[in-house]
């Protein structure tokens, strides 16, 4: 039994669409094996890497950065120089400082959650007042 699949079961077991899957391949970040007829066929494996893609590309890094990553993932050994560490530590030091944003922005959040909160009781409080 084949084990490799076309692109369109790759998209439904991923989630991802078919465009980006093509984009990815564009791009050199996923590859595929040609049938006689030119469909796309992609191994197994390939469920993992798209996934992979995802949450880089989620976190916010280009394609080209990715690209750049990639072989330390695909065989982390004499690929990996010390511009690719660089990149990596960069990337790493961007994250961390979009979560200390995010963190403030949800501490500022929750202070106003507290006063909405404060607010509608002590509304509540003067209707149930006034009625009595």
């Amino acid at each position: 039994m084949d084990s490799r699949m076309r692109i369109g079961e790759l998209s439904a077991r991923t989630g991802v669409s078919i465009r980006s899957l093509r984009y990815y391949e564009q791009r050199g970040l996923l590859t595929s094996t040609r049938t006689t007829g030119a469909h796309r066929l992609y191994n197994a494996d390939a469920v993992a890497r798209v996934r992979l893609l995802r949450q880089l590309f989620d976190a916010g890094l280009s394609s080209e950065t990715i690209a750049a990553l990639l072989p330390c993932v695909d065989t982390p050994s004499e690929d990996i120089t010390v511009e690719t560490l660089e990149v990596m530590r960069n990337e790493r030091e961007r994250i961390d400082a979009q979560i200390s944003a995010l963190l403030t922005t949800r501490d500022h959040l929750d202070a106003l959650m507290a006063r909405a909160a404060d607010h509608l009781t002590r509304q509540r409080g003067d209707a149930l007042a006034a009625t009595a």
